[in-house]
């Protein structure tokens, strides 16, 4: 979303004092019909926006909607967050960064995180309500997840997105919105709002004016699944459309997208918002017309609901001019009033199953002990040569050193909330190696976005780090170097401009150069190194591959980060997590990164060699995969059949296998992918155990777009099932026949 230094911030000047959000059901001596719980939800919503004049019912579709005092009816700002626990609303459970909550590749544990995060919500909303407040992220609908497809690692809110791949995305997205609306028959615990619709991933600097330009294969094959997947099976109640425009049309007043797709294909009911200042962008940035109410008429008439933003003030003139009829702005209206007759706010609390959450729901020791199982969830093992992980008990001085060892902003990622407790990778490290070994910290180099802010300073400091960090490296018997960058390099639209990122996204991937330069002095004495990364999106450390002995990706993981890394290091937990992104050996290797078309893109379409591939990530112990059986070897394309394995953990540590399904073979498309994932599961197997576990494969999966039919179709005849550890690493093959339905 946008930062506050747009001219339509001047709405919350509208931000009347309201009601409270159970308002008594008459005012005076009429009791009006809305008001009537018995009454179909319809009804009630009809009888509420016939009461209402244009004027009332423009500014109910801007975000920072004013009460309606003759009816009773509160203030509401739309606009809250919780990507990864409830955002920018105070103490807050702080889950690991989205990427990290992909990496775990357990869309059960994401669904009971999001039942935390919306459990947070409704009981700082119902504070909120409480205490006479209706303000900008204290409601209960909310802008996350974020899906859009992480195409490329320069995207600098990549970190939001579940990676590149659009059926890893579906399942852990349909997950997070299942479990924060809830599974109440009538009521929204929260409103999920799937965004950014769609064909949006950069670049920040250009947001606001570019035109995204791909084929319809890879709308439908790459831009698209993960949403439909979110509205069909995870029924989430609002989308967002997004900045940019596809194809010369705004996405945020696109028929093809809004309508046609949404609407009609997919059977939507929910609303739609508008990025911040999306509307505004189209005669601004995309200078596609020439004010508000043209922008405002072609977004709503499109199906865009609700804009944040106050470009939807023109609609009244719009009205009159004869630009848009009054039956358009009712039916956007309506949209919304739906959704907070679903969410309780016309309700007694007595009818509202969520209405007792209270503060004392917030930030429980519970949903900590949560937190720090998906981050160890979501920790992924890049290298351990010779098994230098877990640590030795012989240990007896560690030389923690690195920029981000002991800063909590690393933990965070960005649309976070503020954890009561955090605790940074150095804490962590020295609650772990427990009082016999001694652990020291150097930061060893200033981080790269000091120099953003002054760069005379950092310069003048590096040296003295560095030597600071030497001395400490060559007086341990080991080091922990915690680097690689943070979100204040990467992220939505910053002010960034040094080596390696650009306002919000990267120009390369490669370590910062102090950093990997300290790493190569260190290396130099003969010490071994634990690298640990912090960071959003892949990164291309060749050179650490190659020489350092151990790597771990840590993400951005949330505020028991610290504990969970050190439970890695000290052996009390096996990492399983596997990487939902390729990383690369160089950005040489990708297509320029304004080109939205898929080829020579992310697993799917690149021919390359990878660093790590996609599903990549090591375990203290070893799997053997034996005996794979299809529970039918001829299918239909409606049909769902089931795949069994046998897996065996052959090591010495207990530990969590990812068994991954990809296809390969007749597609159709006229780009043919490499492979693409199908399916998986998370297996937790004990040292030397043996399971047979089954994993459904829906053969609508192996569909591709058939450009002539403008239809999904899927390929009859001899198709493979690739079945691994990760997307390079296929253990078995199973061969499946497709009939002619």
């Amino acid at each position: 979303m946008k930062k506050l230094f747009f001219p339509f911030w001047l709405l919350f000047l509208f931000n009347l004092s309201g009601f409270s959000q159970n308002a008594a059901g008459s005012l005076g001596k009429e009791t009006f019909r809305f008001r009537d719980q018995t009454l179909p939800p319809e009804e009630r919503v009809d009888d509420l926006v016939s009461r209402m004049t244009l004027d009332e019912k423009v500014l109910q579709m801007q975000n920072d909607a004013p009460a309606i005092s003759r009816l009773g009816v509160p203030a509401y700002n739309w606009w809250n967050e919780c990507l990864h626990g409830v955002a920018r609303n105070g103490i807050a459970t702080v889950f690991p960064q989205a990427i990290g909550m992909a990496a775990t590749w357990d869309p059960d544990l994401i669904g009971e995180e999001a039942g935390i995060i919306s459990t947070e919500a409704r009981a700082k909303y119902n504070e909120a309500r409480r205490t006479g407040k209706n303000e900008i992220y204290q409601g209960l609908t909310f802008w996350s997840p974020n899906i859009n497809i992480f195409r490329d690692p320069r995207w600098g809110r990549g970190q939001e997105t579940y990676g590149e791949d659009p059926y890893l995305t579906g399942r852990i997205g349909v997950a997070f919105v299942k479990g924060l609306q809830g599974d109440d028959p009538y009521y929204f615990k929260v409103i999920s709002t799937a965004k950014h619709f769609a064909v949006h991933s950069g670049p920040e600097s250009t947001r606001h004016k570019f035109d995204a330009w791909c084929s319809d294969q890879d709308v439908y094959e790459t831009y698209l699944p993960a949403f439909e997947a979110l509205i069909r099976e995870g029924r989430a109640g609002s989308v967002m459309g997004a900045y940019n425009r596809f194809r010369n049309v705004p996405c945020c007043a696109s028929d093809l997208f809004l309508d046609q797709t949404l609407r009609e294909k997919w059977g939507f009911r929910g609303y739609v918002v508008s990025d911040c200042g999306a509307v505004w962008d189209m005669f601004n940035g995309h200078n596609l017309v020439n004010d508000a109410e043209k922008a405002s008429v072609m977004s709503v008439e499109a199906g865009c609901d609700l804009t944040c933003g106050n470009e939807y003030g023109s609609l009244v003139k719009a009205v009159g001019d004869g630009y848009i009829s009054k039956s358009a702005i009712d039916r956007s209206v309506k949209r919304l009033f739906m959704a907070r007759f679903r969410l309780g706010m016309f309700d007694p609390d007595s009818l509202v199953p969520f209405s007792g959450k209270s503060m004392a729901d917030n930030d429980r020791q519970e949903s900590r002990e949560l937190a720090r199982k998906v981050a160890r969830e979501s920790i992924v093992l890049l290298k351990n040569e010779n098994n230098l992980l877990p640590l030795p008990g012989k240990i007896r001085s560690i030389a923690v050193i690195g920029p981000y060892a002991d800063q909590v902003n690393v933990l965070l990622g960005n649309y976070n909330g503020t954890p009561s407790s955090p605790v940074t990778i150095l804490q962590g490290i020295k609650e772990g190696a427990g009082k016999n070994v001694s652990v020291r910290y150097a930061e060893g180099v200033v981080p790269m976005e000091m120099y953003a802010r002054d760069k005379a300073s950092a310069d003048h400091n590096e040296e003295k780090l560095e030597k600071e960090a030497i001395e400490l490296a060559y007086s341990c018997d080991i080091v922990i170097f915690v680097g690689g960058i943070s979100p204040e390099l990467e992220g939505e639209e910053l002010r960034v401009a040094i080596d390696g990122f650009s306002g919000g996204d990267r120009t390369h991937m490669n370590l910062p150069a102090n950093q990997a330069k300290l790493l190569e002095k260190i290396h130099s004495s003969g010490k071994k190194i634990i690298l640990v990364l912090t960071n959003g999106s892949a990164l291309s450390i060749g050179w650490a591959k190659d020489h350092l002995p151990a790597i771990i990706e840590a993400w951005y993981p949330g505020e028991e980060g610290g504990h969970a890394v050190a439970d890695v290091i000290f052996g009390n937990y096996n990492p399983a997590g596997r990487l939902p992104v390729t990383f690369y050996s160089s950005v040489n290797d990708l297509p320029p990164f304004e080109d939205y078309s898929m080829k020579g893109r992310t697993y799917r379409y690149f021919t390359g060699k990878p660093l790590f591939p996609f599903g990549f990530g090591r375990s203290f112990t070893s799997f053997k995969y034996d005996d794979c059986l299809l529970s039918s070897e001829n299918a239909l394309p409606s049909d769902t059949i089931l795949l069994s394995v046998k897996i065996t953990n052959t090591g010495k540590y207990d530990g969590d296998e990812v068994v991954q399904v990809y296809s390969a073979g007749q597609h159709g498309g006229m780009i043919q992918p490499v492979k693409e994932l199908i399916a998986f599961q998370r297996v937790p197997l004990q040292k030397g155990e043996t399971k047979r576990i089954s994993i459904p494969i829906a053969i609508r999966q192996l569909r591709y777009y058939d450009i002539e039919q403008k239809d999904y179709r899927v390929m009859p005849g001899i198709h493979t099932l690739l079945i691994g550890a990760d997307s390079e690493d296929i253990r078995l093959k199973k061969e499946i026949r497709i009939l002619d339905q």
